[in-house]
């Protein structure tokens, strides 16, 4: 049988286990990963995305939690997307910001900027401690298509940035950070309404929010943004709320 030369050709993945720590979304719990390097064939990222990888640096990871699958895949379906009452006036009071899409080349600006993030809103995480080279390292290691989108005032000051893949068939959310002064902006949740845009602008269909964990007050704000699909037993499918079951 002739067979495609190609895939043997193909470098050997790298894959690793993480060793097992507390779970940051449910109490009582611990956490695992399984991790790819992906850096030597970053062909495959699209499509390990679209099996609930996510990307961190050269490395796509899933959870693989002995005895839990409570981290679920999410993807908002950026056309058929309509924003309630709330979001439309969380919209209306960033109507002054302008988004800047730049390279993953952050500035002492954005470390800065995530600092403060960093230490009001996730001050006992393990981000916490991250030095600027270790926050250069974050953003500019990709082997993908990356782009910063960076959200400006009128009077030019970054307010808000996204580290964001350009997939095939979507964007990617990798990680934001905010001024988390500017309370009544909402700004978490208008990055995540203005991606959905951008994505539409791109004629991309989805965009990719990592894991959603039902029981975990710290993923509620994921399900604002529907319709969305869920990536459960190897298949993408339309997510239902536990009350519509």
């Amino acid at each position: 049988m002739d067979q495609d030369k190609r895939l043997h050709n193909q470098p050997p993945l790298a894959v690793r286990l993480s060793m097992r720590s507390e779970c940051p979304y449910i109490a009582g719990r611990t956490e695992q990963r399984v991790a790819v390097d992906i850096s030597q064939n970053p062909a495959l990222h699209d499509q390990m995305a679209r099996a609930g990888f996510r990307r961190v640096e050269n490395w796509v990871y899933k959870p693989a939690c002995p005895g839990c699958n409570a981290c679920i895949p999410w993807r908002v379906d950026t056309v058929g997307f309509k924003m309630g009452r709330n979001l439309s006036r969380i919209w209306r009071s960033n109507e002054d910001l302008t988004r800047h899409i730049a390279p993953i080349t952050p500035t002492a600006e954005h470390f800065n900027l995530f600092k403060r993030y960093i230490s009001t809103r996730h001050g006992d995480g393990q981000m916490a401690t991250m030095n600027q080279d270790e926050f250069v390292s974050m953003i500019e290691n990709s082997p993908i298509e990356s782009v910063l989108l960076n959200y400006m005032t009128a009077d030019g000051r970054l307010i808000g940035a996204v580290l964001t893949d350009v997939q095939s068939d979507g964007l990617s959310a990798v990680y934001s950070f905010y001024d988390p002064s500017e309370t009544k902006r909402s700004l978490g949740t208008y990055m995540i309404m203005d991606m959905i845009d951008f994505a539409k602008e791109l004629g991309l269909p989805w965009l990719y929010l990592g894991y959603y964990v039902e029981d975990s007050s710290k993923m509620y704000y994921k399900a604002r943004f529907q319709p969305a699909s869920v990536f459960i037993d190897g298949q993408w499918q339309t997510y239902k709320a536990p009350q519509d079951t």
